[in-house]
């Protein structure tokens, strides 16, 4: 059964292989269907792929290749919750060696233009701590990074 809300994320004729990136980066993720354009569009022709329907962690997507008009931007961005610094290297690094982008404070694009935030569940609960003087300590460490380092905020957040 198709979802009611699909998230639709804007492509310049990449959705595929932007679809499979993700499926193969992200768990719980998978291209669905495919679907070619049945007849000529303003940026493609009859039998390119138009739409691609896949998951980014269990959540529905449809890439549209809609053509250049349009690009991504840091206001929307996944948010990707992390168990460890192995996960948060693998899944950034993944990331950034395909032809992405660093960014500030746990923030990275993919070659898309589509943001990313890699974000440790360590970092949340340090930036959370019900001490306000370690809550700051880790935040202040925080906006120092691009990758996000536990360790770093860990200490940090002890002092």
């Amino acid at each position: 059964m198709a979802s009611k809300n699909t998230i639709c994320l804007w492509y310049d004729g990449t959705a595929l292989e932007a679809a499979q990136f993700y499926a193969k980066t992200f768990p719980d993720s998978a291209v669905k269907s495919v679907y070619h354009a049945p007849g000529d569009y303003p940026d493609g022709k009859k039998g390119n792929v138009l739409t691609v329907e896949f998951t980014v962690m269990g959540i529905p997507c449809l890439g549209l290749n809609g053509g250049p008009a349009f690009k991504h931007t840091e206001a929307f961005s996944f948010q990707v919750s992390t168990q460890d610094q192995a996960e948060t290297d693998r899944l950034w690094n993944a990331i950034v060696s395909n032809g992405g982008e660093e960014s500030a404070c746990g923030w990275c694009k993919d070659k898309w233009g589509l943001s990313w935030q890699i974000t440790p569940r360590a970092l949340m609960e340090a930036i959370a701590d019900p001490d306000p003087a370690a809550a700051k300590r880790a935040f202040d460490a925080m906006m120092q990074m691009k990758k996000i380092d536990i360790a770093t905020i860990e200490a940090a957040r002890r002092g």
